[in-house]
């Protein structure tokens, strides 16, 4: 696979580490580069001051903020509702898809992770 000339920079934000290395290397390795957050908070922080961001991968339970609301309030700002997210969790019954859809996200992809269909997702939205 051909890497970008350009780097496309995801935003991971996942409140447990070994999923945020997972994530990270795999994308990594395709040619992205990644910005990890460990929590909502920590991620709506990035979004403030990186203009570069072009996608979110977003793990809908996390503690404090979650990623339904993380995403709810990414998408109701002006600035930041045109980033695509997409909800990544290990819920996978058709009313969690519609719940992570409802709260802003783009797309939804269950864990554990099939890196194959994670990138074609990716690439519908870059």
């Amino acid at each position: 696979m051909a890497l970008p000339i350009d780097p496309l920079k995801i935003l991971i934000v996942d409140d447990e580490p070994l999923n945020i290395l997972a994530l990270s290397a795999v994308l990594k390795s395709r040619g992205y580069l990644t910005i990890t957050a460990g929590s909502a908070a920590e991620g709506l922080a990035f979004l403030k001051k990186d203009k570069e961001i072009k996608l979110i991968l977003m793990d809908m339970m996390m503690p404090d903020i979650d990623g339904y609301e993380a995403t709810s309030m990414i998408k109701h700002d002006d600035l930041t509702s045109h980033i695509p997210v997409i909800a990544v969790t290990a819920q996978a019954m058709s009313h969690d898809k519609e719940k992570c859809l409802a709260a802003g996200a783009d797309d939804y992809i269950s864990k554990p992770i099939n890196v194959d269909e994670l990138t074609a997702l990716m690439a519908k939205y870059l």
